[in-house]
């Protein structure tokens, strides 16, 4: 009788609806969506496309202009060997040589040593270069044997004087040694800047074989270097660090 009683008991109990177990979650509610953080998100979209957009349009204001590739000496001019053009920004504030400006730049001269890797702009060309103070150009007509292969503009060399002794064979021995040492093979300028040579196939090599160079030098230089010039006993030779 006690163990049917105690059956009927645990069948009552279990009966009886179960609870929640202990840590289940209860569901929770949709999240609200909130329209300004949407907006806000919208906006920013918006002003990030405006920006690129601006962008664009201000990349597409750019203007053909002329790069010096090669280092122009002063007095020199541009042409289509020492020029490239690129495309830069415009800037009214800024008077970069066009490139469809290129044939008229070419009757100017540079006012300065123009480096090679800089941009064109007015200031760097007039009517004549300017000497810097403390210097001067020499012009010299080499003859071949009197200068090096590859002599360009812009490249450092040595004058020496060269055939001096052959003149001194018309004097006597004593003259003739004092004109031997004097004007054998010495130096006369150890570092001079080549600017201005010919290039090979020029007009002004088809009358004459000669090579026309100028030079800057010194102003203490140039006198003996231009009585060798006259002479014809000068020749340049390359020196290191071109």
């Amino acid at each position: 009788m006690k163990i049917q009683e105690r059956t009927g008991a645990g069948a009552g109990r279990s009966a009886a609806p179960a609870g929640p177990s202990v840590g289940e979650r209860l569901p929770t509610p949709p999240r609200e969506r909130k329209p300004a953080l949407a907006a806000l998100a919208v906006l920013l979209i918006l002003v990030g496309a405006l920006g690129a957009t601006m962008l664009v349009l201000q990349a597409g204001d750019r203007i053909e202009v002329v790069k010096i590739t090669q280092e122009i000496p002063a007095g020199q001019s541009v042409s289509k060997d020492n020029t490239t053009s690129v495309m830069v920004a415009e800037d009214p504030g800024i008077h970069y040589v066009q490139w469809s400006q290129l044939d008229a730049l070419k009757k100017l001269k540079a006012v300065t040593t123009i480096p090679a890797g800089v941009v064109a702009v007015g200031e760097m060309f007039g009517s004549e270069a300017k000497v810097p103070e403390g210097k001067a150009l020499v012009g010299l007509s080499l003859k071949e044997g009197q200068y090096p292969a590859g002599l360009k503009n812009g490249v450092t060399v040595a004058a020496y004087r060269v055939g001096g002794t052959s003149r001194s064979g018309s004097g006597d021995d004593a003259d003739g040694g004092s004109a031997g040492s004097a004007g054998g093979n010495s130096v006369i300028v150890e570092k001079a800047l080549v600017n201005y040579v010919q290039e090979k196939g020029g007009d002004d090599l088809v009358s004459s074989s000669n090579l026309p160079v100028t030079l800057l030098v010194d102003d203490a230089q140039a006198a003996a270097l231009t009585q060798a010039a006259t002479n014809g006993e000068v020749a340049l030779v390359l020196v290191p660090g071109n």
